[in-house]
């Protein structure tokens, strides 16, 4: 069996799409080249969470089993995302004593502290995926960004802790036990994508990600170097084709057909009719139907982001401006109509710069499971239980995720 320190993997199990991403390391440069990848539309899932364990676990299964046929490394250990509207940010604080006088502030005062922060503060039927710690303050001194290292008696912490709902969680652990795959990392997809997407200047000067899927949309606020908000909408691409289907009164798969073909988030000029093929036969709908239905569903949606957006901050304009990235992002002119809604820049973002097999890699919809590659790249996290009954790795680092996007984007952007 290779060395499998040498790769990290990612697995995106989407509600429609399950993929998967074998990266091999640099030895030297820690940079990763893709080498294997899998596709496979899913079911089992709803809205992002898993309601068929069967369903699911197979779709995985053949997943992994294309990207270790490409890449020729046995997968064991992945970082893998989660999804839906029970992932929440919880803003806390906490405050440690490290000491006596002349104390230098250590990791483990640290963990400590992010423990205290969210002992009551999250309920205990949700599961903590990531503690990003804000700031510290340590005897006073405020606005620290690392304190270790630091000398001082009195450690306090501002955070944002995001947190998912037990069954969700055990629910998607339990699928990844089912396939002996111990799960490194689990990542709100929305998170994965700017993992893969952002860099390190739109992430200190502000900036919002939004992960336009298909059955779900995250949305994500990064502001001077941290995480500060996610949250995850119940709507997405499909709730578009299935709108198309009840308008235009026409099976699902040619109201997908018609979206993919004709949709677009601003009317496009041509004739007053649009036609598609399916099965033989020719379908012809009126086009003001068409853009009537798609604009009617995004107003909903992009009004739902912006009261999502002032949850967190009453000005929602940021200098970064927003990074569009899932499947959703390829609707024609959804860039355009997210800067009329939101007021901002907007551009679709892609994965540029992984070299490796796969052709399409850069394409938005393939963000999170990247981005879930880069994060395995950093090793298995504090904040996951541990799913798998070998011992880790000699010289696993053991970081939580929390923290380390700046670090990833500066190491292994290229």
């Amino acid at each position: 069996m290779q060395d499998s320190s040498r790769y990290a993997v990612g697995i995106d199990v989407g509600t429609t799409t399950v993929r998967c991403v074998v990266g091999h390391i640099d030895a030297t440069t820690g940079t990763p080249t893709i080498v294997g990848v899998g596709e496979v539309k899913n079911n089992g899932m709803r809205k992002g969470t898993v309601v068929n364990l069967n369903g699911v676990a197979p779709i995985i299964d053949q997943a992994l089993n294309e990207a270790e046929r490409m890449s020729g490394h046995e997968v064991h250990a992945a970082s893998v995302s989660i999804n839906g509207s029970h992932i929440l940010s919880t803003s806390t604080d906490g405050m440690v004593a490290v000491g006596a006088a002349g104390h230098e502030v250590t990791d483990e005062d640290t963990a400590r502290l992010e423990d205290v922060a969210t002992t009551g503060k999250v309920p205990p039927n949700r599961e903590v995926l990531e503690v990003v710690s804000h700031s510290y303050s340590l005897d006073g001194q405020d606005n620290i960004k690392n304190p270790i290292g630091m000398i001082g008696t009195r450690l306090e912490v501002n955070a944002n802790v995001v947190s998912a709902m037990a069954p969700q969680y055990n629910s998607l652990t339990n699928v990844f036990e089912n396939l002996n795959i111990a799960t490194n990392n689990i990542v709100p997809s929305v998170v994965a994508s700017s993992r893969a997407v952002l860099t390190e200047q739109q992430i200190e000067n502000g900036v919002v990600v939004i992960d336009f899927g298909g059955a779900t949309t995250g949305v994500a606020v990064y502001e001077e170097g941290d995480l500060q908000y996610i949250s995850v909408i119940p709507v997405g691409g499909n709730n578009i084709t299935n709108d198309l289907a009840i308008g235009l009164k026409t099976d699902p798969e040619i109201a997908e057909q018609v979206k993919l073909t004709h949709g677009s988030a601003t009317p496009l000029e041509g004739s007053e009719k649009v036609t598609v093929k399916h099965d033989k036969e020719t379908f012809e709908f009126a086009r003001d139907d068409v853009n009537d239905i798609i604009d009617a569903r995004l107003e909903e949606l992009f009004e739902t982001i912006v009261k999502e957006l002032k949850k967190f901050k009453k000005d929602i304009k940021f200098p970064g401006g927003v990074v569009l990235v899932g499947g959703g992002s390829k609707l024609k002119n959804i860039a355009d109509y997210a800067k009329d809604s939101l007021g901002m820049a907007v551009r679709v973002g892609s994965t540029k710069g992984y070299s490796g097999v796969a052709e399409h890699i850069n394409e938005p919809q393939y963000a999170a499971v990247v981005g879930l590659m880069l994060t395995d790249v950093a090793g298995p996290s504090l904040a996951v239980k541990d799913t798998d009954s070998r011992p880790p790795k000699q010289g696993a680092p053991t970081k939580k995720v929390g923290g380390l996007l700046k670090n990833l984007i500066s190491k292994l952007r290229v």
